[in-house]
């Protein structure tokens, strides 16, 4: 058996890859591990206290239940918070003094995956070490609290206010006179996304707001933008936004209906606190995906950017270490560092509004800071991402190298929850980084089976 915790927690068709009994036993573990680590230390609770929330889909409500009796039957008390974004479960993990945070959510996947992620005290993502402690830990034999010593549970739905009141207090300004469009892909935000953004003085339309617990992330959200290009340009709106399942990141379009990705929404960001000087160490950090034209832009600007791998884990555990304030990936996943304590798309897109509506220029002008290079990206499916090192592949990485020089780059990455490879291909025209990408790919198709 692998490991069970990929890049972004544990994930798999709910039901036959993740069962109520992997949950329920995953539970335990992490109340077992964190314990003994100490982090259920010096809260003030005669128990530890776990939150919990989860995505509206429908095996999130059967998922909740397996996590709530695993955390419960350990000793801990549990605050359910019910449908809520995966930055509102951390942000309130932190605010309510809880020792631990659960969020059940696949994020962009489709309804029949799901996944959990586990938070520690404060919020933040478990590192590598604690994860496979808890791997270790699954299925030991433990004393089983009785009596007064089982967890007691609560219903908490009325917190999602607080996180709102949180995501308004961060900004400088209001939104009004701005008109947007916002796609809650069927998700976590369908409920706080639009009422955040209403009450930060924006008027608002929401689609894929109404989720049924089957319909999240289907032809809607940040990993299908064509309705939200649509209506905003139907719409005459000044501009989009489109959230992914667990509102943990975000990608906008403006008022034409062009694409504004994750890097764009950094670059865009960054320059603006470099301006008002809350750009601490005048740096950013993006992963290896950031298009080179980003890196470009910053430099122009005189910011510095740090790399890390791909996944906002690593990127957070950059920003922690050398106390920068901004970070990212493509993808859309931006931490603001200053505000919270993992990617959030609402809180993302709250200051990207902020900077349109102070600067009273419109969200494409702002975006042409940086020119991307054609960057194209094939993910070879159904293949062995352990063999994503094989030597064959290494040598036709090497040779689409040194044909492109130092007017592009070559990226092979292997998924961290798919069985698959990534090949990410960028070069001065879209023609040669097309046909550099589908050389390799088919490179993958015959090395890595």
């Amino acid at each position: 058996m692998g490991r069970l915790f990929g890049t972004d927690g544990i994930r798999g068709v709910a039901g036959r890859d993740l069962t109520a009994e992997l949950a329920m036993d995953l539970s335990v573990a992490a109340a077992h591990v964190l314990g003994d680590a100490g982090a259920f230390t010096a809260t003030g609770h005669k128990r530890p206290v776990a939150v919990v929330g989860r995505d509206p889909r429908a095996s999130g409500e059967f998922l909740e239940a397996a996590v709530v009796a695993g955390l419960a039957s350990s000793g801990v008390d549990v605050l359910r918070l019910g449908v809520l974004p995966t930055p509102a479960v951390a942000h309130l993990t932190a605010a309510l003094g809880a020792d631990l945070g659960v969020m059940l959510s696949a994020s962009h996947n489709p309804a029949p995956d799901n996944g959990i992620k586990f938070l520690a005290r404060g919020g933040f993502k478990l590192s590598d070490t604690v994860e496979d402690e808890i791997e270790r830990r699954l299925g030991e034999r433990w004393d089983r609290p009785v009596g007064a010593g089982v967890g007691r549970v609560r219903e908490a739905y009325g917190e999602a206010d607080r996180y709102i009141s949180h995501l308004l207090d961060t900004l400088g300004g209001r939104l009004d006179g701005l008109n947007i469009v916002v796609d809650c892909a069927n998700g976590a935000a369908s409920v706080v996304a639009p009422e955040a953004l209403l009450r930060a003085g924006a008027q608002v339309e929401a689609i894929g707001a109404r989720p049924d617990g089957l319909n999240i992330n289907a032809g809607c959200g940040s990993t299908h933008l064509d309705k939200l290009q649509q209506v905003v340009v139907s719409r005459g709106a000044d501009l989009g936004i489109a959230y992914d399942g667990d509102a943990d990141r975000c990608l906008a379009v403006d008022h034409t209906g062009a694409v504004v990705d994750g890097d764009q929404i950094m670059a865009i960001l960054a320059l603006a606190m470099h301006e008002e000087n809350r750009l601490a160490r005048n740096t950013v950090v993006a992963t290896v995906m950031s298009n080179l034209g980003f890196k470009l832009a910053m430099r122009e600007a005189g910011i510095e950017v740090v790399q890390t791998a791909v996944g906002d884990r690593y990127v957070l555990e950059a920003m922690k270490a050398d106390g920068y304030t901004l970070g990212g990936e493509q993808s859309g996943h931006v931490i603001l560092l200053d505000h919270a304590t993992t990617g959030d798309g609402l809180l993302t897109s709250l200051h990207l509004l902020s900077v349109v509506a102070r600067s009273g220029r419109s969200l494409r002008d702002l975006a042409e800071v940086m020119t991307a290079l054609p960057q194209i990206l094939i993910n070879v499916k159904d293949v062995d991402r352990s063999k994503a090192a094989a030597p064959e592949l290494s040598e036709a990485v090497a040779a689409a190298e040194a044909e492109l020089g130092e007017t592009g780059r070559v990226l092979i990455r292997p998924s961290g929850t798919e069985p698959m490879i990534r090949v990410m291909v960028e070069a001065s025209s879209e023609e040669q980084a097309s046909r550099v990408a589908g050389r390799l790919a088919d490179v993958v198709r015959s090395a890595c089976v």
